[in-house]
Order: structure tokens, then C-alpha cells, then sequence
């Protein structure tokens, strides 16, 4: 495994995990990161998290690394699924739970309420549009959702764009329940 993507903040500070190379697998790059926790803040103490189609793991083992209780990590590739355990098992992430399933039938099933939601899907499967409008009813009331797109992202019925940024041609966003944006 060549590819490798550093944390870049909290507890596993600058320790780099690594994943395979598959079609569809990107990263979210550094600075990007760097924004996204930025925004959240630079703890997420005590914060259940979910990294939906979690890839690398790049963004479920920073909130890992910056404080979160319980983050489960939902990816169905084995390949990358054996990586991310490899990872965990490295960096003793024993607050991550790491589940094999497809992440839209999987967030569709689950009866799990998060405070961070992290989204960030293959952008030519089209799943955006179908996994924005069940957000609301899996965030916290607080809570907000992290969203990555290869197009701007419109909010679904019910919350609001709060902040966003692009990055070449990725768009990405934070969303929170329209009554407490």
C-alpha cells in the first residue's frame, strides 16, 4: 500500500495511515481537513461520529484522534475495509467501529442519531441527492453533517448550507437542521 494520508491533529497528531489503491478512493486532502476541523472546532470531545463511505478513514480517525466517544467507520470494499482495520489496530482506536456494509442501504437500516456525520460518497453513483433528505432524522439536534460533491451542494428540505469551500473540483460543506443553523 503506497497511499498514505497523515492526521493532522489531536492525539495521533502527524502518524500516517495508509489504504489501497481502488477506483473511486480519494481522500480528502489536508487542507481541506483542515478546514472541515476548523469549522467543527478542534476537539470533538465526548461527539458520536459517522463516516459514511469511510475510504481511507482519513476523516473517521481524525475525529478519533481529536476526542470522539464512538465513531463507526461504514465501508464496503474489502480491500479497503482490511486496510482501515490494519489502521485502527495500529493507532489502538478502540473508540472506532468499523463495519463492512454499503453505505446507502446501511444509513437507510440504521437507528443510530449522530452529533457529526461525515459524507462523502463516490461522486459518479449519483447517491447525494438520495442520502442528503435522510440526514435530518440521524443528526443530533445540535449535530451537523460534513459533506463532500464534484458539484455545489444544495441543502435537502429541512437544513442549512452553513458553511462551504471548494478545492479543485471537489465542493464541500457543512450542513445543520435548519432550526438550530
Amino acid at each position: 500500500m503506497s497511499n498514505r494520508v497523515r492526521i493532522i491533529g489531536g492525539e495521533w497528531r502527524s502518524r500516517v495511515i495508509s489504504f489501497p489503491s481502488e477506483a473511486g478512493l480519494r481522500p480528502t486532502a489536508d487542507r481541506v481537513r483542515e478546514t472541515l476541523f476548523n469549522w467543527l472546532g478542534q476537539t470533538l470531545e465526548g461527539k458520536t461520529c459517522l463516516d459514511l463511505f469511510a475510504g481511507s478513514g482519513a476523516l473517521g480517525f481524525e475525529a478519533c484522534s481529536r476526542g470522539a466517544r464512538q465513531v463507526k467507520l461504514i465501508e464496503h470494499n474489502p480491500k479497503v475495509l482490511a486496510a482501515l482495520r490494519d489502521n485502527a489496530q495500529k493507532l489502538d482506536a478502540t473508540h472506532a467501529e468499523i463495519i463492512r456494509a454499503d453505505g446507502a442501504a446501511w444509513l437507510r437500516a440504521d437507528a443510530g442519531v449522530y452529533d457529526v456525520i461525515f459524507l462523502d460518497p463516490p461522486f459518479q453513483a449519483g447517491l447525494l441527492d438520495k442520502l442528503l433528505p435522510l440526514l435530518p432524522a440521524k443528526l443530533s439536534p445540535e449535530g451537523c453533517a460534513y459533506v463532500e460533491s464534484g458539484v455545489a451542494i444544495e441543502p435537502p428540505p429541512g437544513m442549512t448550507l452553513i458553511k462551504s469551500g471548494r478545492a479543485g473540483q471537489v465542493y464541500f460543506g457543512l450542513l445543520k437542521k435548519a432550526e438550530h443553523a
